[in-house]
């Protein structure tokens, strides 16, 4: 654990404002949901709640099927993170925090998929190795709660095939949270 140095006091309410700063380094906005730990030395821990993270495994079989049917590399996110690849070295892109523009084509809610010309997606911070070739937000109660990414490869051509699949195993994994 990182100490910030920023101190805050709990008013008459219970509450406590979590600094701008955090919230933007954090991608905390108003409305996520938080998951709160406690420890028995008297440690509080705020820790966003992923419900795609939930599925931890299941989203991993996930990928891997997709990657095997489609004979592209597959990975699903959370709103900030990857957690589940199949058909790439998993440590290059798992638990790596999304893109800026990933989380722009999450946000809007539609499918992307790349064509020549196109502008190249980076699908993580950290690593400009990776682009994506289809991008099928997961959506739950309205809110866009992550994707699922075939990874572009320069061997093979994403299309509508692999757009709808995509956008299949987003609304299958949407209902899935229910």
């Amino acid at each position: 654990m990182k100490a910030t140095g920023i101190v805050r006091r709990i008013d008459d309410l219970g509450r406590i404002v979590i600094p701008k700063e955090i919230r933007r380094t954090m991608r905390i906005h108003e409305g996520d949901p938080l998951e709160i730990f406690t420890e028995s030395n008297g440690t509080v821990i705020f820790k966003k709640y992923s419900p795609i993270g939930e599925l931890g495994e299941f989203a991993t079989q996930y990928a891997e099927s997709l990657s095997k049917s489609t004979g592209l590399p597959a990975c699903i996110t959370d709103k900030d993170n990857i957690i589940a690849v199949s058909g790439v070295p998993k440590k290059e892109l798992r638990e790596k925090k999304i893109s800026g523009d990933l989380e722009k084509i999450m946000n809007s809610k539609s499918v992307y998929t790349a064509s020549p010309g196109s502008k190249n997606i980076q699908i993580a911070d950290e690593n400009d190795k990776y682009e994506a070739g289809v991008v099928a937000p997961i959506v739950f109660e309205g809110d866009s709660i992550g994707t699922v990414i075939f990874i572009a490869e320069p061997t093979s051509k994403v299309g509508e095939v692999e757009s709808k699949l995509a956008e299949t195993a987003a609304g299958f994994l949407g209902k899935t949270m229910e």
